[in-house]
């Protein structure tokens, strides 16, 4: 082969997921875009001028498709210049009566079997392999024994398993990836990018899911992209997703909650959906979740608040004890009157609230 494979690595859309924890007109919408996720990924593809797409399973999130959802992903699909590779997952996994058994391009191969299928292209100086679930789960090791040959060509698998020893997911240790001879393998099944690794001569990678669906999939979500060839692998993280998950912290020490607030939302409305930790101490009563969540909610897509403070203390207030506690609370005085800045202060007051959560068996104040 003249030239390095350039392929793109994807999995784990769950389309049509059903957003079960939004409301029914957002819970559609998303449903919406993420139909829009499967021409993305195809105008990525044919932007980098894939020979090989690679969908590693859990494509569905589960046997009963909308009608357009089987639309995009046939429009998209028809659309990809390069050819594509599915092996069915446990949430879609291939039945004759599943989405997977209706007429796709031609230039669309979609594994079937639990024994592993090989697919040559000699156009490529390729092999493609693959196996399928044909249930929600499934306990055996489908590389145990497998040997590529080496015959000169660029072997890859696609694979929808667990790299772990055991698993009801398709287990696949690192070992039989290790004697596995091919070149690449393509997995899905868990949600977060793992980068390419190595077992043995053998590369394998996790692209994650194209877009997170909940708190457990933040950050940006995408897919793997690059060239692969004998010895040798190149992929990069190319993010796909529309909104993502964020975490975010806000600590209300010192200021008014609303103000504290205020200073850490977007200057823009941003289309991800955020869930803000409110931290640090506050003043006597609780927080007004309500009033706050209505301030932040014009700059998210979808905005929750999360009340993580405690309530405010007087630092010295146990110092004329004749505890321990006292005696370093006098310590501590004695160092904060003879801080020459504000800086040296601010360091001798954190190290006191430190110094009573290790004292008083506390959370730490940070």
């Amino acid at each position: 082969m003249s030239r390095p494979l350039r392929i793109v690595h994807g999995a784990d859309f769950h389309l049509d997921a059903p957003f079960a924890a939004l409301p029914p007109e957002k819970a559609v919408q998303r449903r919406g875009e993420q139909r829009e996720l499967l021409h993305r990924l195809a105008a990525l593809a044919n932007r980098a001028e894939a020979d090989l797409v690679l969908l590693s399973g859990d494509l569905f999130d589960g046997g009963e498709l909308y009608g357009e959802t089987l639309d995009a992903l046939a429009q998209a699909l028809g659309g990809l210049k390069a050819q594509v590779f599915i092996a069915p997952g446990n949430h879609d996994y291939w039945t004759p009566h599943s989405a997977y058994a209706r007429k796709w391009p031609s230039h669309v191969h979609i594994f079937t079997e639990p024994e592993i299928e090989r697919v040559d292209l000699p156009e490529l100086g390729c092999t493609v392999y693959g196996t399928a679930f044909t249930g929600p789960c499934r306990e055996d090791r489908a590389l145990k024994g497998f040997r590529a040959p080496d015959d000169g060509r660029v072997h890859l698998m696609v694979l929808h398993g667990e790299v772990a020893s055991e698993s009801r997911y398709g287990p696949v240790p690192l070992e039989d990836l290790a004697e596995s001879g091919l070149d690449y393998v393509a997995l899905g099944h868990v949600h977060t990018c793992s980068g390419v690794q190595r077992a043995g001569n053998t590369f394998w990678a996790y692209p994650g899911c194209p877009e997170g669906r909940g708190f457990d999939e933040t950050g940006d979500k995408g897919v793997l992209c690059g060239v692969v060839e004998r010895g040798n692998v190149e992929l990069a993280f190319a993010p796909l997703c529309q909104r993502r998950y964020l975490v975010r912290e806000v600590d209300v020490t010192g200021a008014e909650p609303a103000q504290a607030l205020s200073a850490a939302l977007p200057a823009e409305k941003s289309p991800d959906f955020c869930r803000i930790l409110l931290t640090g101490e506050r003043g006597e009563g609780a927080l007004d979740l309500a009033a706050l969540t209505a301030l932040a909610a014009p700059k998210y897509y979808s905005v929750s608040l999360r009340d993580h403070t405690r309530l405010a203390r007087d630092l010295w207030d146990r110092a004329e004890e004749s505890t321990l506690t006292g005696l370093f609370l006098q310590e501590m005085k004695r160092r904060l009157e003879e801080a020459g800045t504000e800086e040296e202060r601010a360091r001798v007051e954190l190290a006191v609230r430190f110094g009573l959560a290790a004292l008083e068996h506390r959370e730490d104040p940070l």
